[in-house]
């Protein structure tokens, strides 16, 4: 009987594609146990945003979180996402950095850590493969899927094979803006599973263009292994296919799941309390679960067109959006043909947004796309415009080495500065990734504290 996996993202990256990641562990916490038993390959719970998430508007402590998860699933496969060298953050970090908060990580509860980079520069990810490894978790190499005349099916394998020979256990189609038509998905599996027959291969797409379960299918039926689907309350839209859905089709025809159908509704019965909740106070926003096709002819993910929306309506020139639209896929082959994920789909945007309202191409050029110029992001993609850098760059050579190699250790300092404010390694690597948004949590904490023990001495 043929197989195929899930990997549950409703902890994760089906919160974070609709509600910006504001889900709090209180709501999480009563079907964590159902969760525990459902089935499930893994359940992504951690990394992405929600470290920041948690940070700056949940008031949680997001190690805390990570330790709940596996208090409260002590069987499942506890599943994170790291952006290589740039962790959880925006930057890249010195590898001391990044070799501790793996190990951190693991200790606190991690069993999978997905593992990509937005240029798919596997010089940013070698590290952080080798360190979870050792650490004794599964690295899974995720590739940043995209398409453009320079991402070739070749070029694709060619990164997969690179990434099994440093240690990757487990390959990941990551398909963020939801782009992958069946056919690709089809003949990229196809490709991968000829040339790895023996590597599980992971396939996450989103609904935003309506191609998902479409997809899903196609790669399923070539040998894709393991599929991310999210509880059907917070499915479709900007997240992920439901996870019923694709359990009912599959074993429908004949393939084995491994799902308790009967926790399947529980857990989603769980969470439809809390979505009926977050669409009427406005968190989660009817546009979020609608289809939206622009995506495959501009190759904007959901969550980057939400952002270019917003800033264009501070700047009250929404009117502009098309034109915005139409200038992103050539900011977006100025620059090499970046893969539109963060921190790329942030730099990309933000650029097109200038250029438009400015009236004039690179005028204005943000400090991320300099540094991207640099090099110091990685080595991009395709060709980058001659001219423009140039015209940012002058005579100064962009790096060729790995940016994080220029970096000086950065650990043992930061926790010496902090002193008696960081309670903990987890602390430090904290303030590392947010130094201002950790210290006002720091701040609330010792608050909160202080206000119990008044309260437990009043009533004493």
């Amino acid at each position: 009987m043929p197989k195929v996996q899930f990997t549950e993202t409703v902890l994760r990256d089906a919160n974070q594609s609709l509600i910006a990641t504001r889900m709090p562990i209180d709501v999480m916490k009563p079907v964590l146990a159902q969760m525990d038993r459902a089935g499930y390959y893994s359940i992504e719970c951690w990394g992405g945003a929600t470290f920041d998430s948690c940070l700056r508007y949940l008031d949680e402590d997001p190690w805390q979180r990570l330790r709940t998860f596996r208090k409260e699933m002590p069987h499942a496969k506890l599943q994170m996402l790291l952006r290589g060298q740039n962790l959880l953050g925006y930057k890249h970090y010195p590898d001391d950095v990044v070799v501790r908060f793996i190990e951190r990580s693991v200790a606190n509860g991690i069993d999978i850590i997905r593992i990509f980079d937005a240029l798919n520069d596997l010089r940013n990810i070698k590290l952080a493969v080798e360190t979870t490894v050792k650490a004794g978790a599964l690295a899974s190499g995720a590739i940043s899927y995209t398409t453009s005349p320079v991402h070739t099916l070749e070029k694709y394998v060619e990164l997969c094979k690179e990434m099994t020979q440093m240690g990757c256990g487990t390959i990941c189609i990551k398909d963020m803006a939801g782009v992958i038509t069946p056919k690709e998905a089809y003949d990229l599996v196809s490709a991968i599973k000829d040339a790895l027959p023996e590597t599980p291969l992971v396939l996450h797409t989103h609904c935003t263009t309506g191609m998902a379960y479409l997809s899903v299918l196609k790669a399923v039926e070539a040998g894709c292994d393991v599929i991310d689907t999210a509880s059907s309350c917070f499915s479709g839209g900007t997240s992920q296919p439901a996870t019923e859905t694709l359990y009912d089709a599959f074993s429908q025809m004949g393939y084995e799941c491994g799902l308790d159908r009967s926790a399947l509704k529980t857990i989603n019965d769980h969470f439809k309390g809390y979505r009926d909740e977050c669409l009427k106070s406005g968190l989660l926003k009817p546009k979020a679960m609608a289809t939206d096709t622009d995506a495959l002819t501009y190759k904007v993910p959901g969550g980057m067109l939400s952002n270019l929306m917003a800033q264009l309506e501070t700047m009250h020139a929404l009117d502009r959006l098309e034109e915005v639209l139409e200038e992103t896929p050539r900011v977006r082959k100025d620059l090499g043909y970046p893969p539109l994920v963060t921190p790329m789909s942030q730099m990309v945007g933000v650029q097109a947004v200038n250029n438009v309202l400015a009236g004039e191409r690179y005028k204005n050029v943000s400090k991320e796309v300099k540094a991207y110029l640099r090099g110091e992001y990685g080595r991009a993609p395709g060709p980058v415009d001659a001219d423009l850098q140039k015209q940012i760059l002058g005579d100064e050579e962009p790096l060729t080495c790995r940016y994080a190699d220029t970096l000086e250790p950065a650990f043992e300092k930061t926790k010496a500065e902090l002193g008696e404010t960081a309670r903990c390694d987890e602390d430090v690597l904290s303030y590392i990734a947010f130094p201002q948004v950790a210290e006002t949590f720091f701040q609330h904490r010792k608050e909160k504290e202080e206000k119990t023990v008044r309260f437990t001495i009043e009533k004493l």
